[in-house]
């Protein structure tokens, strides 16, 4: 191999140092291996520090997913005390708040609002190549991070500050309320005559005023109070970093999903992206679910609630749902987010990049909302009907005769209901009341008798026709005794009870011949 002459005479150099200096190279190969023990050790810290980074990281994205889908349960809040109480500093555990990811990503953010032109830009190729559509996640991604920074940041100014007043924690729910109310407080000793109007509405603010006067709280020393303060600081500034982030996605809208901002507008749609964790988390969600995406919690003052919303969400206050009477806002608002969730998916796979199938959709819905607010049709007042009056059908028949037979009045009705001119009318007391007789005894000619009809008579069996028949001789009976007349003795009175006495003797007479009777003696044969 052949060597460079530059180098073989470095390396005698080398040699000759060598052998003059042996006690100096002991001492710089310790001072070589001091430093790589160092190196080693700081090497270890950093692996360790990152791996605690990231997971911390994923710690506060899980909590601003819950935060955003508004499932906080006891294992988020169990989490979000943990990472509150981990340092009594606050920009220990507000790190997206003071890292340089976030000041980078708000510079990008800015650069490109500044510099490209939304309108008139063009995306050629994949949608997913694009340096904005990058971006957009990126921005994502940190805003979900900043939601759950929020909690933490804010539950670590509840755990200081309910020493000075314990009871805002549960009377201002919303963490930016919460930190603009601290701020107003200040280093002030009575609560009572901090004014809070434009923080707080005007019965939460009456009610944090009544409790304050009673509050158990201390006032907070100087070091307590520059550290609460320092914290709301950065809350506050934390919502406002979200917030342009937010503009932004909402202006990068119209290329990212075309067919959602066309149905529900760029501003709602950013919020649901960003309340949902991103475009495709938002299409796995069902319009059941969406329409009470970003619902915000009330906290239970003891006012009415008459007029406080419940599931509801960005959909409900977008201004397509708004621009609807009140009655029809709630109907308005599932049809919306049924839309939204068609929409959504559409975007999701990257078909009618136009937005073309988004606003048929919102044509469609437009159309359903003017046939909603149609008004009904009055009420007409109808006049009545001609009256006929020439004689009316009636139906007749044997049943129909039938039934009028017993609503039929008699010729002795018909007389007495008449009245003769120039005549007395007798009159006769029945059941007490006296009742004009009418024409009855001064009518002229016979009264006709009712009409029977022999066809209804009832029928008498034939065994019994001999005991309804007539006798043929003229007998009246009359009490005990008879009176008959015969063509031989003229009148004669016939005793009932002689008949009956033959009649016995007949009947003992003939018992004698019944084979079975008692007095019947042996017949011979």
């Amino acid at each position: 191999m052949a060597f460079d002459d530059d180098l073989l005479a470095d390396l005698d150099d080398l040699d000759n140092d060598y052998s003059g200096e042996a006690t100096n190279s002991k001492t710089d190969l310790q001072d070589i291996d001091e430093l790589m023990n160092d190196s080693d050790l700081e090497d270890n810290s950093n692996s360790n520090g990152n791996g605690d980074d990231s997971r911390e990281k994923h710690e506060i994205s899980v909590l601003g997913e819950a935060s955003s889908n508004g499932a906080i349960g006891e294992e988020h809040i169990a989490l979000i005390s943990k990472l509150a109480s981990r340092s009594s500093s606050i920009r220990s555990i507000a790190k997206i708040r003071y890292s340089n990811e976030l000041v980078v990503l708000l510079g990008r953010i800015a650069s490109s609002q500044s510099a490209i032109d939304v309108d008139r830009q063009t995306i050629i190729g994949r949608i997913e190549d694009s340096p904005d559509y990058q971006l957009v996640l990126q921005a994502n991604d940190i805003s979900t991070q900043i939601a759950g920074e929020v909690l933490v940041v804010h539950r670590f100014l509840v755990d200081h500050y309910k020493v000075r007043f314990p009871e805002l924690e549960t009377l201002v729910r919303n963490p930016i309320d919460y930190a603009r109310t601290i701020k107003a407080i200040g280093a002030a000793k009575d609560i009572t005559k901090v004014e809070l109007e434009g923080i707080l509405p005007n019965a939460t603010r009456m009610v944090v005023t009544v409790t304050a006067s009673t509050t158990v709280g201390r006032v907070l020393e100087a070091a307590e109070l520059q550290r609460i303060e320092e914290a709301c600081g950065c809350l506050l500034e934390l919502v406002d970093s979200k917030q342009r982030i937010v503009g932004f996605i909402e202006s990068r809208m119209p290329l990212i999903a075309p067919n959602l901002t066309a149905v529900v507008g760029s501003a709602a749609a950013a919020r649901l992206i960003v309340e949902a964790g991103g475009l495709t988390s938002l299409s796995k969600i069902p319009a059941c679910n969406i329409q009470v995406l970003g619902k915000t919690h009330h906290a239970s003052t003891g006012m009415s609630s008459l007029t406080t919303k419940k599931h509801v969400g960005i959909i409900y206050y977008s201004d397509a749902v708004r621009s609807v009477p009140e009655d029809f806002r709630n109907k308005m608002m599932r049809k919306l987010s049924a839309k939204c969730a068609l929409a959504v998916r559409i975007d999701a796979q990257h078909e009618s990049v136009d937005g073309s199938a988004g606003r048929r959709f919102r044509e469609e819905l437009d159309a359903q909302v003017e046939k909603l607010l149609v008004a009904a049709p009055a009420n007409e007042v109808k006049p009545l009907p001609i009256p006929d009056d020439g004689p009316k059908r009636r139906r007749g028949g044997r049943k129909v005769r039938k039934a009028r037979e017993q609503f039929m009045s008699s010729e002795l009705q018909k007389q007495r209901d008449r009245l003769q001119f120039g005549k007395f009318q007798e009159e006769v007391v029945v059941m007490d009341e006296m009742e004009g007789a009418g024409m009855l005894g001064h009518s002229v000619g016979r009264v006709r008798a009712t009409q029977m009809n022999t066809n209804r008579k009832p029928k008498v069996a034939k065994k019994y026709e001999k005991y309804m028949r007539a006798p043929t001789s003229g007998t009246v009976t009359s009490g005990l005794a008879s009176i008959a007349f015969t063509p031989t003795q003229g009148f004669e009175i016939a005793n009932p009870q002689n008949n009956s006495d033959e009649h016995k003797n007949k009947k003992a007479k003939t018992s004698h011949d019944r084979y079975f009777g008692s007095s019947t003696p042996f017949l011979k044969k």
